[in-house]
């Protein structure tokens, strides 16, 4: 086991891009190798050294896009992290783990109602934990909600840390849409999140699973990993997507109401789709983050006896059933991560930021 070190090394968000809205000049975000001492340790808290952390859709929001974080810059963006315990808590020391991306307060109505994972009072690294994030050497966190790693077979440690949020998140939307075995499932999106959306689904029971995407090589590795139909929407508008699931339907004799639909691109195309084949008795359910509006006649919703549910990170109870899945092969990480030297950090941001790619890039401190 490591020992706590006297400082930590981390890549530090010094300022996020800025736009000027009147002469549109823009400024480009700084990410700068720094020190900082390791926080005295309260009761309650351990300092993790982090494995990997995954680079997630949101950090590039943080850096990008002007998306506010709690914690103002300087600021240690980051929040899908693994690694192993080395100070505080004792009964932690020496263990493997998961740091969930929401910390509830378990003290609001929210956290008392089972709702803790949109708690108003939540802990998210790299945006509201001080100024602490997983991308550096360590992170001190609170214990309470770690998710301990006690079998991970083969799979590399760095490897688990997309299980803090791009898995995760999938699951807690699962549970909101109350799937049950035998349900229908259509997925828009099948990359970044989607992937795992369209895995958790199927090892969950899901009947027939339809995964939707525009680019057709994420399409076809889906069929390897839970779709039993792959629609490429490439070119095409929702009503023409909405034409092919009812062929579909009809080849496998399947009805068209009481499907359970999620958006998981966060575009406006996607989000028009998944609206389109809202029907009689169907939820929807967003998982994906767009700034654009969408247009919907709400009465649709009304006639059609529906659900439009909104789906926020996931609770830290449910991380150890997601990891068992995980470990156990019901959900594959492997085909679907990269690993690089967290020393390129800028380059994997500049990278994801132009173009997503299907191999979520997990970073693994070399400091």
């Amino acid at each position: 086991m490591s020992k706590a070190p006297d400082k930590i090394k981390a890549w530090q968000m010094v300022q996020p891009t800025v736009k000027d809205k009147a002469t549109g000049q823009v400024t480009p975000g700084r990410l700068e190798l720094t020190e900082i001492p390791v926080p005295e340790l309260k009761p309650g808290e351990v300092l993790v050294e982090v494995a990997g952390c995954g680079v997630c859709h949101t950090d590039l929001g943080y850096f990008y896009d002007g998306v506010p974080t709690v914690q103002k810059p300087p600021l240690i963006l980051g929040h899908e992290i693994s690694g192993t315990v080395v100070a505080g808590d004792q009964k932690w020391l020496g263990k493997e783990v998961i740091v969930p991306a929401v910390m509830p307060c378990r003290q609001c109505y929210l956290c008392k109602t089972r709702r803790g994972n949109r708690c108003l009072d939540q802990k998210m690294p790299g945006n509201s934990t001080g100024i602490y994030g997983g991308f550096a050497s360590h992170i001190p966190v609170p214990s309470l909600d770690l998710c301990e790693i006690r079998d991970r077979r083969s799979i590399p440690l760095e490897q688990l840390a997309v299980v803090a949020d791009a898995v995760t998140t999938p699951f807690q939307a699962v549970k909101r849409a109350s799937l049950d075995v035998g349900d229908n499932v259509i997925v828009i999106g099948a990359g970044g999140v989607g992937q795992y959306v369209v895995q958790t689904t199927k090892g969950l029971g899901a009947g027939v699973v339809i995964a939707v995407d525009i680019v057709e090589e994420r399409l076809q590795k889906m069929l390897q990993y839970g779709a039993d139909f792959v629609i490429n929407a490439m070119g095409k508008g929702p009503a023409e997507v909405a034409a092919e699931v009812k062929k579909i339907r009809e080849k496998v004799g399947l009805p068209g109401y009481g499907w359970k639909i999620f958006e998981a691109t966060g575009s406006k195309p996607g989000q028009e789709t998944a609206l389109n084949l809202l029907s009689f008795a169907g939820k929807l359910i967003i998982i994906g983050f767009g700034m654009q509006k969408v247009e919907y006649m709400m009465s649709r919703l009304m006639a059609f006896d529906a659900e439009i549910i909104g789906t926020w990170g996931c609770l830290p109870e449910y991380y150890p059933q997601v990891l068992e899945m995980v470990v156990t092969g019901k959900i594959a990480v492997e085909p679907f991560v990269q690993t690089r030297p967290m020393s390129q950090i800028r380059e994997a941001f500049e990278e994801a930021h132009k173009t997503p790619p299907d191999r979520r890039i997990i970073l693994v401190p070399d400091f």
